[in-house]
């Protein structure tokens, strides 16, 4: 009798220790948990609306705010309660991620209705503030989050246009500024899309992570950085685009070429025309001179006084002169002479 209380006594010990050891619990610094009752959480009244969602999603999706249990412990949940704990560190997923199919690329189509395939990662990390639709919204939060991102992705490169190569194409001023940079005739080799899309490949990952920021109110997962690295087209679509890349640039050179020759014959007949401008100036400065000169001594000592400086002034010239020729001013009128 006295083993079988005793049997039943450890039983009972046991149990108990096993229940309260159950019931303790830790919060790691990179979690956050929250805490159910019988699959029923602890709400809070949420403050103010997600601004980034429009005002039908807001109706849509307005979501609680649970109370959050931060990092430490250990703390104590009774045995009907459950411990839902989740990693608010950044991660990281390859765009081809999907639990449903294995992938190495996502396809997409086009301006130019040519099909290729896109890599890159997104950084995303789950929101504090949003528990409840991460937890409780949907089944998998992130497969939504990667089907919504891709959705967005493939629209844009559906409609994407360089707008600073189109405005080239349009026929604008090559010379012309735009975004505080000149244009030059190397960006004509813009215009088709892929080529677009390459060359703003950090545009197209700011649109994305402006697009997707609705995904913290939606699904409790907040984009961190949207890096999208590689479109690669078909080998045979890739071989025509490097032939139409190649003749584009040859015209883009030569274009340059011919503007470069034509500003260097601009800027010499500039210079030609300055320098035929001071040689003239430098032979007409002496004379006007020597005008002000006879004007000044006309005008402080009278004819008389220009009259002698002439006179004195043609002396060394008389010196230097190896024949004078003089000619008589006098005429022969009639009557005599004047």
């Amino acid at each position: 009798m006295t083993s079988l209380l005793t049997f039943i006594g450890g039983l009972i010990a046991f149990s108990v220790l096993r229940v309260l050891a159950g019931c303790l619990y830790t919060v790691r610094p990179d979690q956050r948990a929250v805490v159910t009752s019988f699959g029923a959480a602890h709400c809070l009244p949420r403050s103010e609306p997600d601004t980034n969602l429009s005002s039908d999603e807001q109706d849509r999706y307005d979501y609680p705010q649970l109370e959050v249990i931060g990092p430490g412990g250990p703390y104590f949940k009774m045995p009907w309660q459950e411990v839902h704990k989740v990693s608010v560190a950044t991660q990281a997923v390859d765009l081809t991620w999907d639990p449903t199919k294995k992938q190495t690329t996502i396809e997409a189509v086009t301006k130019d209705n040519l099909t290729t395939g896109v890599n890159g990662q997104i950084r995303y990390r789950i929101s504090e503030n949003n528990l409840y639709p991460y937890l409780f919204g949907v089944e998998s939060p992130l497969e939504h989050v990667m089907g919504y991102f891709v959705s967005v992705l493939r629209e844009r490169m559906a409609n994407f246009v360089d707008p600073k190569g189109q405005s080239l194409l349009s026929g604008q001023d090559l010379d012309g500024e735009e975004g505080g940079e000149t244009s030059t005739a190397v960006e004509l080799s813009e215009g088709v899309s892929i080529n677009d899309l390459r060359k703003n490949l950090p545009l197209l990952n700011q649109y994305m992570e402006e697009q997707c920021r609705s995904t913290t109110g939606r699904y409790g997962i907040e984009l961190d950085a949207a890096l999208i690295t590689e479109i690669d087209p078909p080998s045979e679509v890739d071989r025509a685009l490097s032939a139409i890349n190649s003749t584009r640039n040859q015209v883009a050179a030569d274009i340059s070429t011919a503007r470069a020759d034509s500003e260097q014959q601009i800027t010499m007949s500039a210079r030609a025309v300055e320098i035929a401008t001071n040689n003239a100036q430098a032979e007409v400065a002496p004379l006007r001179e020597l005008a002000n000169t006879l004007v000044s001594i006309k005008g402080e000592g009278g004819p008389e006084c220009l009259d002698a400086y002439l006179r004195n002034l043609k002396v060394p010239l008389f010196r230097r002169a190896a024949r004078i020729v003089h000619s008589d001013s006098k005429q022969t009128v009639r009557g005599g002479t004047a």
